[in-house]
């Protein structure tokens, strides 16, 4: 069976739906880097084992990566899903694990890198917002995308209704693509594009606007 770990930094609501979607991936351990994480003590509540290193403790973010890498490493996962990890990872880390970061964004990437999405949405005037998952490279949020869920931007949203709104979708689109993942069903047909075999789209998972709670 594919084995995986997760990364969270916080409440990690998008880590409880990959661990209760069961998407034939062995969830082996949550790492965090914040000890105070509230999605730790939920992992470990579902006997999943859990690792916190707090990144403040490490005088650069190299050493952190380092140390991370290794906690990482000692459960020999074959992938690594970020859900909610607040941290930008350095060069090296990413290319020690070449293929294997899963990453959730919230946003229809390319568009709106980094944080404050869904108010950058808004401010745009964009009409359709959403999530984006992809594979991590050194660009940030720029890596091959697997998969993505719209919703509508409505006239009267505000950063935390259309938040809520992309949330929703984010806890049905990370499970499907972790479950594509275990079927193996994903192939790279380049360094920036990926295919998921049987869907019929190069990766590309779209939620129209009518599904959208």
């Amino acid at each position: 069976m594919t084995t995986a770990v997760i990364l969270i930094s916080g409440r990690g609501s998008n880590m409880r739906a990959l661990v209760e979607s069961k998407p034939g991936i062995d969830f082996t351990g949550v790492v965090s880097n914040r000890p105070d994480a509230a999605g730790l003590a939920w992992a470990a509540q579902q006997g999943l084992a859990t690792r916190a290193l707090d990144h403040k403790a490490f005088a650069s973010r190299e050493s952190f990566d380092a140390a991370l890498a290794a906690q990482i490493d000692s459960f020999r996962p074959d992938y690594i899903f970020l859900a909610g990890f607040m941290r930008i990872l350095t060069e090296g880390f990413i290319r020690r694990f070449p293929r294997r970061l899963v990453n959730i964004h919230p946003s229809l990437l390319p568009c709106f890198t980094g944080l404050h999405t869904h108010r950058r949405a808004i401010e745009a005037g964009v009409k359709l917002h959403g999530a984006t998952v992809h594979f991590v490279t050194p660009e940030l949020d720029h890596g091959p995308i697997l998969a993505q869920a719209a919703v509508p931007v409505l006239a009267d949203d505000t950063e935390d209704s259309l938040a809520a709104r992309v949330l929703a979708q984010e806890h049905r689109l990370y499970p499907q693509a972790a479950r594509w993942i275990a079927e193996g069903r994903v192939r790279f047909i380049s360094d920036d594009v990926v295919r998921v075999e049987g869907s019929g789209v190069e990766g590309d998972w779209i939620l129209s606007p009518r599904d959208s709670p």
